[in-house]
């Protein structure tokens, strides 16, 4: 390496360096002169020191803040949010938050501005769309959900994340498929068909604050038992207008949860569970063996997100307290402590639309779920825009305010 390279036109480093130069000059001219026994050139000596100290601080600062500034895209601008996210986001808590669909997306997009330490531990048993159509050639697990994840913890710029969300048009040979989808599939190529490596790949190139992590890469399909005696398999057929659901099993390879999934648990200080798909989003991860008595186990404080409006065949009719007895049926007692449910009412012009659907504001029946044995914290949850669901920034607050008051703060 040519150390004179450093002092190339156009460097930025020359500048700074010849006034620090120029500072330690003025010093010691300083300091000789305070050496004198006129007490007039004593007085100027210390002001050239403290001149030629100033211009030695000047030179340096503005020497480092040039070279930090050829590593960061958006020059000195990102000096204060990487020192924020370094400093403070990184003594947050960590959380771990099980899900999948657009409601954990949402959850941990608004998440990411408390804590850096957060790991998303991801269904991948969806069957429709995209997703299906890559599982079904590549025999891979459905990226759909984890790209989502992956887009909502990016630092990357804007523009990279409506990439990976980009969908083609109808119109061509690629109809229907997310880029990102495609990106993750061919990521899967390149690693060897190691899905758990081409996630950590991805995540390097979307800059992500935190972990995104698939409950499992055994290609497993979900399947449902429903009231009446009959059965389904696959993910997008789950929904069943004409028998409610009786239970959620896996099929296919025989499950295993990742490792990576595991030890996120054991060190999480916080578990949420949902918000999202009751028995196509959540339980799914819970059904896999050694799951859910991993979160048994963990001394997390772990919270449960009930969604604001039942979702037409698979939660007709549910209560809250529904919501946690289908959880409990396909899981264990211990995986949650406390329950966090939406009391707000939406204007009956929103919730029309969703009476076309069968779809109507979850009960929140706070009396059943305490008779259960669990915490309930009920506050005002409610977004309603095109949808009616929850709030990102109500959402998160609520559970800030909910972890803080358990006292499951690191920083």
């Amino acid at each position: 390496m040519n150390p004179f390279k450093w002092l190339y036109p156009g460097m930025k480093v020359k500048r700074w360096l010849l006034t620090s130069l120029l500072g330690v000059v003025i010093v010691g001219a300083g300091a000789v002169w305070t050496a004198e026994p006129d007490t007039f050139v004593t007085m100027i000596g210390i002001v050239w020191i403290l001149c030629g100290m100033v211009l030695i601080v000047m030179g340096m600062g503005k020497m480092i803040v040039s070279l930090l500034t050829l590593f960061l895209p958006k020059g000195e601008r990102d000096l204060v949010n990487i020192l924020y996210q370094k400093r403070y986001l990184e003594r947050g808590p960590k959380i771990v938050v099980i899900g999948g669909g657009h409601g954990l997306s949402h959850l941990i997009f608004g998440l990411k501005e408390y804590t850096a330490n957060i790991t998303a531990i991801v269904t991948v048993a969806d069957s429709g769309g995209s997703s299906g159509r890559l599982r079904e050639e590549f025999n891979i697990v459905a990226p759909g959900d984890i790209r989502n994840c992956l887009v909502a913890l990016a630092d990357a710029p804007a523009l990279m994340g409506e990439l990976f969300q980009f969908r083609f048009s109808q119109d061509s040979q690629l109809k229907g498929h997310n880029f990102g989808n495609l990106f993750l599939t061919a990521m899967v190529q390149l690693t060897q068909g190691d899905f758990e490596r081409a996630v950590k790949e991805t995540s390097k190139v979307l800059a992500i604050r935190g972990k995104v992590v698939p409950s499992t890469v055994s290609n497993v399909h979900l399947a449902a038992e429903y009231m009446d005696g009959t059965r389904t398999e696959g993910e997008a057929r789950i929904p069943s207008p004409h028998s409610r659901i009786k239970r959620v099993c896996l099929t296919g390879q025989e499950a295993h949860p990742t490792q990576d999934a595991i030890d996120a648990i054991e060190e999480a200080d916080v578990i949420i569970l949902g918000p999202g798909s009751l028995y196509t989003s959540v339980i799914p991860n819970l059904i896999i063996p050694g799951m859910s008595e991993a979160i048994a186990k963990s001394q997390a404080f772990k919270i449960y997100v009930c969604n604001v409006m039942t979702q037409h065949g698979e939660t007709d009719n549910y209560s809250a307290s529904d919501h946690v007895k289908a959880l409990m049926e396909h899981s264990q007692r211990d995986v949650i402590d406390a329950c966090l449910i939406n009391v707000a009412e939406a204007p009956p012009e929103a919730l029309s639309r969703y009476k076309e659907e069968a779809s109507f504001p979850v009960k929140p029946d706070i009396e059943g779920i305490k008779e259960m044995g669990y915490k309930v914290v009920a506050a005002d949850l409610l977004g309603v825009t095109d949808y009616v669901r929850h709030d990102s920034q109500k959402l998160n607050q609520a559970l800030i305010k909910l972890i803080e008051s358990h006292r499951v703060v690191r920083r």
